[in-house]
């Protein structure tokens, strides 16, 4: 049994050039578990607190003034691992030592044991003796929160090989649309600079039913048919429009309000003219009834709630109990602890609602949602089409393609 003989941690950058933490945690004097934690742009009001304070040098400080806790203790011990952070911050939303601190100290222990016995880290979170790929679900387009003025309001459009049956084809069809898309944007704007937003979706200065019409055409050109080769998804980030003052969705860039009806009729006509396979966070964060309306009139659309239950078993729970959801991003900084989050994947896997591991906006180049994503038994994998930190999860599930655990595509 391997035990922990060390734990680091340093500042270092994700991949917008903010501060961030890396944890080291080393077993036995020789196996080297490092992860670095991502963040958001796009956050819940319920996640947990990313930094005390917002500095991750007191969080860095933090493991300092405890590393002897965690020395002795076996990294395949997710529980201890997370038992012995919660012994140092016993609140609910890491506010004394931040999520980002615990997501790392959590997987890092973790990557430490599976090198410790030569296992891939998805085969030790998981007692499943065969895995499926999740589909590659990537950004395309984008705007919102993740960028800048002139972009749709809308935050992500994005494109699933629904019906690829290898994840090398997969993500070949995802890094051809891509590409596609280009050419059509170019065309539509002679001016268009190929800027990218935060996860690399292209940028445009156009409406929201212009960046629609423009990536269906995107698959069209390339000869696929929506909703059987490729399917379209939408994350609307709705809580990012939504005014809690005046009540409605206020959509800036386009120049247009939406009641509570009118957001569910303004997603409900996208999901059908683009036959979208999936739909993230449609209404705002709290609206649970609103979200079960969309979940009921569409039950073959992933209708998957991200803010709405961020990745907290508790409030999923409550989504279940409305029928608010059918699918679950699970982020697992988004709950603090590797262990938290598996717990929120039970709760979901329990309760047959579709799993969507995903990365954040700003990442870093690690790959280990790559496994976490398989462990789970995840239907997608959102982690993007391009970028390095992008590219990272993607090279990852190729070399997994080579294991003989892994076999097939989920079942969507």
């Amino acid at each position: 049994m391997p035990k922990i003989t060390s734990i680091t941690g340093r500042l270092v950058y994700n991949s917008r050039g903010s501060k961030t933490i890396e944890v080291e945690i080393v077993s036995d004097n020789s196996f080297v578990g490092r992860v670095c934690a991502p963040s958001g742009a796009s956050v819940g009001k319920h996640e947990v607190v990313s930094f005390p304070n917002g500095n991750p040098q007191e969080g860095l400080q933090i493991l300092k003034n405890n590393s002897s806790k965690f020395v002795g203790l076996d990294p395949s011990d997710l529980k201890s691992v997370h038992d012995t952070l919660r012994s140092i911050d016993e609140t609910p939303n890491y506010s004394k030592i931040g999520g980002a601190l615990a997501f790392a100290v959590t997987i890092a222990s973790m990557e430490s044991a599976s090198k410790s016995i030569n296992e891939p880290l998805f085969k030790i979170l998981s007692k499943e003796k065969q895995f499926k790929f999740p589909f590659p679900l990537g950004n395309i387009l984008g705007g919102g929160a993740h960028a800048g003025p002139g972009t749709p309001d809308i935050q992500e459009i994005l494109i699933c090989a629904s019906g690829a049956k290898t994840i090398r084809d997969a993500i070949e069809t995802n890094l051809a649309v891509h590409k596609e898309l280009r050419q059509v944007l170019e065309k539509a704007d002679p001016f268009f600079t190929n800027g990218r937003g935060d996860e690399g979706g292209w940028a445009p200065k156009i409406t929201n039913e212009e960046a629609l019409e423009l990536s269906a055409k995107a698959c069209e050109n390339l000869g696929f048919t929506l909703g059987k080769e490729v399917s379209l998804g939408v994350d609307f980030a709705s809580s990012t429009q939504w005014n809690e003052e005046k009540k409605v969705y206020v959509y800036d860039r386009a120049g247009f309000e939406n009641s509570t009806d009118e957001q569910i009729e303004f997603v409900s006509k996208i999901i059908e003219k683009y036959k979208l396979i999936y739909a993230e966070d449609a209404v705002h964060e709290e609206a649970f009834e609103d979200m079960a309306k969309l979940t009921a009139k569409f039950p073959n659309t992933l209708i998957t709630a991200d803010d709405l239950t961020v990745t907290n078993k508790e409030i999923l729970t409550k989504a279940i109990n409305a029928k608010s959801c059918n699918a679950a991003i699970l982020k697992v900084n988004q709950a603090g602890s590797l262990y938290d989050a598996l717990e929120f994947a039970k709760v979901g896997n329990d309760n047959n609602i579709r799993l969507i591991t995903s990365h954040r906006s700003g990442e870093s180049t690690d790959s280990h949602i790559s496994h976490i994503g398989i462990a789970t038994k995840s239907k997608m994998l959102k982690i993007g089409i391009v970028g390095g930190e992008r590219i990272a999860k993607l090279n990852e599930l190729i070399r997994l393609s080579e294991h003989d655990l892994i076999r097939g595509m989920a079942e969507i």
